[in-house]
């Protein structure tokens, strides 16, 4: 079957509930597992096994959303989730001259599952909703440090050509540039509440876009404004996500702890200072 035949099911899935049982979304997520073996898709890497000890690990995940000029019109929400260009290479030059080197949620995940070595300041960037300025402003001043990022999109925004977010040649660049394209569900909504047919739906048809889209298998994932409950965390356990990020604050990571990701929140008004102290305040 088809990378492109197992959208088109997943869609119909959705739309035609009563056609299908659950056994046929079961089947759905047993092709899609098989397909990523015999498709060439990329790996990111390459997981290490859990070898059954329990590790805390202290990184920082820093969370942005939108990195661009402000909008004369911006209300106090898009002022609190906007950082300024200026601003953010102001961040990036900190971090270079306090030796911060930029790790992957991979390379966390295997640290955590095997004790891989990580850097002695390791730090992970992450950027929610897949903006078209994370393409104009973050990937050039990334690029420039030599500093890598995980981008969490929201694929129906890529899939519909959505001026305002990235589109699917621009993710394909990224990756090529070294950034984790992620997935961030394909529409954005309140996972809460949920039923199983949503939830698979959601993730894996977000985890589906991107494979088919930019040729490179994704494991790691981010709740649309962090709202998830005991049955999201039940189906996210079914899939293939081997760490999921919240909007919860925090640096201290756990190898048991693969679905409630902790992170540090970067405020639209957060200067290096702001940053200096944030990162401060996490360190145990």
């Amino acid at each position: 079957m088809k990378q492109t035949d197992i959208l088109t099911l997943l869609n119909l899935r959705f739309n035609k509930r009563s056609f299908f049982s659950s056994f046929h979304v079961a089947l759905l997520l047993l092709v899609f597992c098989l397909n990523m073996s015999d498709v060439g898709i990329n790996s990111q890497a390459n997981r290490s096994p859990f070898d059954g000890t329990l590790r805390r690990i202290h990184v920082p995940i820093l969370m942005y959303h939108y990195v661009s000029p402000l909008p004369e019109d911006a209300d106090e929400y898009r002022q609190n989730l906007t950082i300024s260009p200026e601003r953010f290479r102001e961040h990036l030059q900190y971090f270079s001259e306090n030796n911060y080197e930029t790790v992957s949620l991979y390379q966390l995940d295997n640290a955590l599952n095997s004790g891989a070595p990580l850097p002695e300041m390791p730090i992970i960037l992450t950027f929610d909703d897949g903006y078209i300025d994370h393409y104009e402003y973050v990937l050039p001043l990334l690029s420039e440090f030599d500093f890598t990022g995980t981008f969490f999109v929201i694929t129906d925004r890529l899939d519909n050509n959505d001026p305002q977010y990235i589109d699917w040649q621009q993710a394909q660049i990224m990756k090529t540039a070294g950034m984790s394209i992620e997935s961030h569900t394909k529409s954005h909504p309140d996972l809460r509440g949920r039923d199983y047919d949503f939830l698979i739906f959601q993730v894996l048809g977000s985890i589906e876009s991107i494979t088919v889209n930019i040729q490179q298998s994704t494991h790691m994932f981010s709740y649309p404004s962090g709202r998830y409950d005991s049955v999201t965390l039940d189906v996210l356990n079914t899939m293939p996500i081997w760490r999921a990020v919240t909007t919860r604050s925090g640096a201290l990571h756990t190898s048991d702890n693969r679905l409630e990701v902790t992170r540090l929140r970067i405020s639209g008004d957060m200067g290096v200072a702001g940053l200096r102290q944030l990162l401060m305040a996490s360190t145990p």
